[in-house]
């Protein structure tokens, strides 16, 4: 039987209609780079201290009225006391021992610097002192709507179409991210930051993977390394200048929102993946997309493009795929596991200037996917992923070893530990849509980015651990990169095979990973 790339190779591979189809999901993946990193800036906590009512106090008073040692936290000495000695004429500091006056609450309230924002939502529902716990945890709610969209994502869109959940997960995104604008409260704004988190990753995978099985040959392997990545890339460059130039939180959201209404006409000219169509049967509906990427690309069509074997074969997945399907045998568990293993990392670690630390650190990602797209074109796929985790770990154990000092040797280090995992991360979305047949390709790549999703809800936590052991961080990820790498190892290879199209094709690249490990069939 002729598999799929061979029965449409008659398209070519580089025709109007692959060039289409190429750029408009690489455009639609741009607002994934800014609701990605927005929270950046939306809930940093800017300088801080106790509001001070405009009272008659001298000048002296008011500026020791804030204790030293708390000048950004949480206390203030008793107004009633300081009004009563300034009354007095006393002097702080030399009348009046400061150590000796009993401290309150901010009772009144916070000012808050603006010499970075204007507001931030921490600002705007004061999550300082005794709520600071909530500015980490609303950036785990975000990714906590990341993972719960991209393990449900991924099943609906192998039972009802690539195009559906893609264009359903970006109006999720954009509607939900325009709504946060009008949040009277925090519970309010962390509701509506799930239901957006949901769409997040959800539209990166769908436009992943409808990419993936709508393109052949070597321009799949630049879409899938290179072109969605580099999509995601230019809305994470752009979100720092936005920002830069947008310093209220409500601002930024308006403007990261409002230009998704430009998608909606690329419902009618993105299709629906052909793979897909034929592995639920739909072979007309299937055979109408191929002919119209034949009439863009001014090429004749064959009388009958999918004849009834190969149809009848492919159909053998028709009925609905789960999540369960990933463990079904010990082969594909094992599989599951490792790339499991193998997405559970995160690395986002910034100094200094928000904005540029954000720029730079998304400016790095550029030559890491063009990286990613080389290593995909020709090497095997084990060790790039394998290579590219260990470059990216071993920076940050040579991390504790640099003087604090030398901040230029630190970021510089921590920069080539970010391009090598953003290295790793690309290859991986890649090798995972290879890995698995079109009626799982979805639901196995919104599973393994649901365990990436996890470890973003904890990286909040993880580098607070920062405070008790600066290196404690850079430690955790670095190991857990490390190990991850060995793992890797254990992957089948793919390179240079043709995308399986049934479960059926699926064990025969696997028993490499059998062999390896016989003890791993207790998965």
């Amino acid at each position: 039987m002729k598999d799929y790339e061979e029965i449409v190779a008659f398209l070519d591979q580089w025709g109007c209609f692959q060039k289409a189809v190429f750029l408009l999901l690489c455009v639609s993946i741009i607002p994934n780079g800014f609701g990605a990193f927005n929270l950046v800036f939306l809930t940093d906590v800017p300088d801080h201290h106790c509001f001070i009512p405009d009272l008659n106090l001298s000048e002296e008073w008011r500026k020791s009225i804030i204790p030293k040692t708390e000048l950004n936290r949480c206390s203030r000495y008793r107004l009633d006391v300081v009004q009563n000695l300034s009354d007095r004429g006393l002097i702080p500091g030399r009348d009046i021992n400061l150590t000796d006056l009993e401290e309150e609450r901010c009772v009144d309230g916070w000012s808050y610097s603006t010499d970075i924002y204007l507001s931030t939502v921490v600002t705007e529902f004061d999550l300082v002192c005794s709520d600071q716990w909530a500015q980490p945890f609303t950036t785990s709610v975000f990714f906590i709507g990341v993972l719960v969209g991209s393990f449900f994502s991924g099943q609906l869109s192998d039972r009802y179409g690539r195009k559906p959940i893609l264009f359903a997960t970006m109006a999720a995104q954009a509607i939900f991210t325009f709504a946060q604008v009008f949040s009277t409260s925090w519970t309010m704004f962390v509701i509506l930051l799930f239901f957006n988190g949901l769409g997040q990753i959800s539209n990166f995978v769908a436009a992943l993977v409808l990419g993936a099985e709508v393109l052949t040959g070597n321009v799949r392997i630049l879409y899938s390394s290179m072109g969605t990545c580099l999509g995601f890339s230019v809305g994470y460059i752009l979100l720092p200048v936005v920002a830069y130039f947008l310093r209220d939180w409500k601002s930024l959201l308006m403007a990261l929102s409002l230009p998704c209404l430009v998608y909606i006409p690329l419902w009618w000219l993105l299709p629906e993946s052909p793979r897909w169509l034929l592995s639920r049967g739909r072979v007309k509906e299937a055979e109408a997309v191929i002919r119209k990427a034949a009439r863009w690309n001014k090429v004749q069509t064959p009388t009958v493009i999918f004849e009834t074997d190969s149809v009848n074969e492919t159909k053998s997945d028709k009925k609905p795929s789960s999540v369960l399907d990933l463990f079904r045998n010990s082969s594909i568990r094992i599989i599951t596991v490792i790339l499991c293993l193998a997405h559970f990392k995160a690395f986002n670690l910034l100094h200094a200037d928000p904005y540029m630390s954000c720029f730079i650190a998304a400016v790095v990602e550029i030559p890491a996917y063009v990286s990613s797209w080389i290593a995909l074109r020709f090497l095997p796929r084990r060790l790039s992923v394998s290579g590219t985790l260990i470059l990216g770990s071993l920076p940050l154990f040579i991390l504790l070893l640099v003087p604090e000092d030398l901040f230029g040797v630190s970021l510089a280090l921590e920069m080539v530990g970010k391009y090598a995992f953003t290295t790793g991360a690309s290859l991986m979305f890649a090798y995972t849509t290879e890995l698995y047949p079109t009626s799982l390709r979805n639901t196995a790549t919104g599973t393994t980015t649901t365990v990436s999703r996890t470890g973003s809800c904890i990286s909040p936590f993880l580098l607070s651990l920062g405070g008790y052991f600066s290196f404690l961080p850079y430690v955790t990820i670095g190991s857990l990169g490390a190990v991850t790498a060995f793992v890797a190892l254990l992957l089948p290879e793919t390179f240079k095979q043709p995308l399986p199209e049934t479960l059926q094709q699926m064990p025969e690249r696997q028993r490499y990973v059998v062999r390896v490990l016989p003890n791993l069939n207790c998965f």
